[in-house]
């Protein structure tokens, strides 16, 4: 027989979940049931499908269950801000928010993020839990471990800890990176404009190094048609050592080789301006 791990004898799994939010902990995983309760298998299995059918356990990957407050039943889940970190750590995986939710946490006001992103190192598959949607984006494993440093990351406080944020200077890069996940050039331009003043300048360029030139050169534009000087300054130099012109908007390719001809062309920057861009004031 298993030692309970609580000290209260003998415990069910509903007693388990509330000693859980008595000690501040929203989530749990298998193990951690199957270590403080003297279920079988085939209980704690029958355990969890009945509380979830209760909405009272809802579980973004095998083996990892999330407790659902009342106020979280309608949504299916709390704000997944609350419970990325640990669901992180059961996987193993460095990660960080980053795209639009990151950058309304650095003030873009302009960004309704209906997708939860987070960037880790290896593919992941996007959970769809009740209203939520998290979508995870990959950057090779060597970038991903030069970036993702302390201190280029910020930390989204919530009732239930922490979660590792992209700084502002990451969230440009991943946005303008990103572009098509982050709602397109419009949304981007949009992010630089409201949060691009906040970039350091020295730390764009260190973090500028592990991301494609075409990114470097378009976020670079995007700095310098939104007046921020010190910033597209500090990217120019990637500009410099390119060798071909991209266009401004990879997705908006033109049907023929004579009109990209025809497109205006960002000497600086080398991209050819293929996609007008348009923002909020």
């Amino acid at each position: 027989m298993r030692v309970f791990a609580y000290g209260l004898g003998m415990l069910s799994l509903d007693d388990f979940i509330d000693e859980r939010l008595r000690q501040g902990r929203a989530t749990f995983t298998r193990a951690d049931a199957e270590n403080a309760l003297a279920l079988s298998e085939q209980g704690l299995v029958s355990a969890l499908v009945r509380l979830s059918k209760r909405k009272r356990l809802a579980s973004p990957h095998k083996g990892f269950f999330i407790i659902l407050r009342p106020e979280d039943q309608a949504s299916g889940a709390p704000d997944v801000a609350q419970w990325i970190d640990p669901l992180m750590r059961f996987l193993d995986l460095d990660y960080r928010v980053s795209l639009l939710r990151a950058a309304a946490f650095h003030g873009a006001s302009h960004q309704a993020a209906m997708v939860f992103q987070v960037i880790v190192p290896r593919q992941l598959r996007t959970v769809e839990l009740g209203r939520h949607r998290l979508q995870f984006l990959t950057q090779a494993a060597e970038p991903f471990a030069a970036v993702n440093a302390p201190k280029y990351l910020g930390r989204i406080k919530t009732i239930a800890g922490f979660a590792k944020v992209a700084g502002v200077a990451l969230t440009l890069l991943d946005s303008m990176r990103y572009v098509e996940q982050a709602g397109g050039l419009d949304a981007v331009a949009q992010i630089v404009k409201d949060i691009g003043h906040k970039a350091d300048p020295r730390v764009l360029r260190r973090l500028a190094a592990h991301y494609e030139t075409t990114c470097v050169r378009r976020l670079g534009y995007l700095f310098e048609r939104n007046g921020f000087e010190r910033q597209a300054a500090a990217l120019e130099p990637y500009a410099a050592k390119a060798k071909t012109a991209v266009l401004l908007a990879p997705s908006a390719k033109p049907f023929f080789k004579s009109i990209a001809v025809a497109l205006e062309r960002e000497p600086k920057w080398k991209l050819i301006v293929n996609e007008n861009v348009e923002l909020d004031f």
